[in-house]
């Protein structure tokens, strides 16, 4: 019996490894940039220095820029394999936009979360397009709530339990054609006429040849040490940038 236990530990740990492994592959090398800003209560720079700072452990090439304008530099834009974006509401231009929708339908990826992604240039549809999704509410504003894994067989979600966070929980007018990872359900306490709506929160989508992926979660800093979130935010961005 003793063996036994010692040998499925060490099954455990074997895949845990190889996983990390994948991860670390995937991410390798890779040119990657970051653009934050926007409203400053969800701490936009904090955002983009902890996700940096994982990217560089995993050897990244990492940019970050703190303006939208750097969507114009055509030359960063044509070697990139991904986009972290966190800039919530704001504003960007024509040219900006134009330029950004193209690099992900030629391929390029993008990642994000929360209002840094779901919530970014509200009044810019070609945006919203993109990413899938475009948040409205979180009623209550920070309440405790469930989130539930809709499939364990995506390399996003896989071995990953039903969880739940005292955190914003958005409601969000979304794209059918996302593909959804991860949902929560509405109680009804704050707003009685969405009681029992489902409302997906990890999502993942093509755009062009682009990968999308989207989280919901993320309000605080703080979101991110609940291992299922960050586990969850590092595979989407992994997924995100092959």
């Amino acid at each position: 019996m003793f063996k036994f236990k010692n040998f499925t530990y060490l099954i455990i740990l074997t895949t845990c490894f190889i996983k990390a492994q994948n991860l670390d592959n995937d991410i390798k090398d890779k040119n990657i940039l970051i653009v934050y800003g926007g409203w400053e209560g969800h701490k936009p720079k904090l955002f983009a220095e902890k996700i940096a700072s994982w990217l560089e452990e995993k050897k990244a090439n990492v940019y970050i820029s703190d303006t939208t304008s750097i969507y114009t530099n055509t030359k960063l834009m044509k070697k990139l394999d991904l986009i972290i974006q966190h800039i919530t509401m704001s504003e960007i231009s024509e040219n900006q936009i134009k330029n950004l929708t193209n690099t992900i339908k030629n391929g390029v990826g993008l990642a994000g979360c929360h209002g840094g992604l779901g919530d970014s240039f509200r009044n810019d549809e070609d945006f919203q397009y993109m990413v899938g999704g475009q948040f409205v509410q979180h009623p209550g504003d920070s309440i405790n709530y469930t989130v539930n894994i809709s499939t364990k067989k995506d390399p996003i979600t896989k071995d990953i339990n039903d969880f739940n966070l005292t955190s914003e929980q958005y409601y969000m007018h979304v794209d059918p054609a996302i593909e959804v990872l991860a949902t929560t359900k509405f109680s009804g306490k704050h707003d009685p006429w969405i009681k029992g709506v489902v409302i997906p929160v990890v999502w993942k989508k093509y755009y062009g040849k682009g990968r999308v992926f989207y989280s919901s979660i993320g309000h605080s800093i703080e979101n991110f040490e609940i291992p299922q979130v960050w586990e969850i935010t590092t595979r989407g961005i992994a997924w995100a940038c092959k």
